[in-house]
């Protein structure tokens, strides 16, 4: 079987990262993480990623003088590897549209909440402030709007009365674990693909719908 050879972009531990590349280890997984770019060169991910043996690549954004610059080096990295899937895993810059128009339909998110709601940051102390009662994780295709791409997977998470934004944020991180190698591997095997703006998937009835990772729902 040829897997799609993916990049992971992290800025810190990388523990989504983590979770893609132990899923890749399965020899039936349609993807492979062949590269972690950091633009943080102390970022603790590339450890890990050294020591499972993935190629590593620091491309520091402070050395360069402009995004555009910064970006066309990320992305004559991502050639050079023969990169054909891009994963942001705590990738802490915000990207140009051009950077992601050139990786349309092939570059995958993780956001900490069940878009389209609260999207950009802080999203577990805005839930909270809310009082939303359901609360959870998406993982979407980047499009140049941020975090309004077309939702792959999604997994709920029941908000507790005692909840605060760093226990409720714990038990979403564990959801993302789940639905990101689930997302990349739809996306990866061609069983998810874009149409009119929505995720189709392979065999669900509902075309767009989004996937809910079975068993990820209220937590009790």
């Amino acid at each position: 079987m040829s897997r799609q050879r993916t990049a992971v972009l992290i800025s810190g531990r990388g523990s989504n990262m983590r979770s893609l590349v132990a899923a890749a280890k399965a020899e039936d997984f349609p993807a492979e993480v062949a590269l972690v770019l950091s633009n943080v060169a102390d970022a603790a991910g590339l450890d890990f990623a050294r020591s499972e043996g993935i190629a590593t690549k620091v491309v520091d954004h402070k050395a360069f003088d402009s995004r555009e610059t910064f970006e066309r080096a990320v992305q004559a990295v991502l050639e050079a590897h023969g990169i054909e899937l891009v994963c942001l895993a705590g990738f802490m810059r915000l990207l140009s549209p051009w950077f992601v128009e050139s990786w349309r339909d092939r570059m995958l998110n993780v956001h900490p909440a069940l878009l389209p709601s609260y999207r950009g940051l802080h999203t577990h102390e805005r839930a909270l402030a809310d009082g939303v009662k359901i609360h959870g994780a998406t993982v979407h295709f980047v499009v140049p709007e941020m975090d309004a791409g077309p939702i792959i997977a999604q997994a709920a998470v029941a908000v507790r009365g005692d909840d605060t934004p760093q226990t409720l944020g714990a038990r979403v991180l564990e959801q993302e674990h789940v639905i990101y190698p689930r997302a990349l591997a739809l996306v990866a095997s061609g069983a998810a693909r874009v149409a009119g703006g929505r995720v189709v998937v392979a065999g669900e009835p509902a075309p767009g719908a989004a996937l809910v990772s079975p068993g990820a729902g209220l937590a009790h």
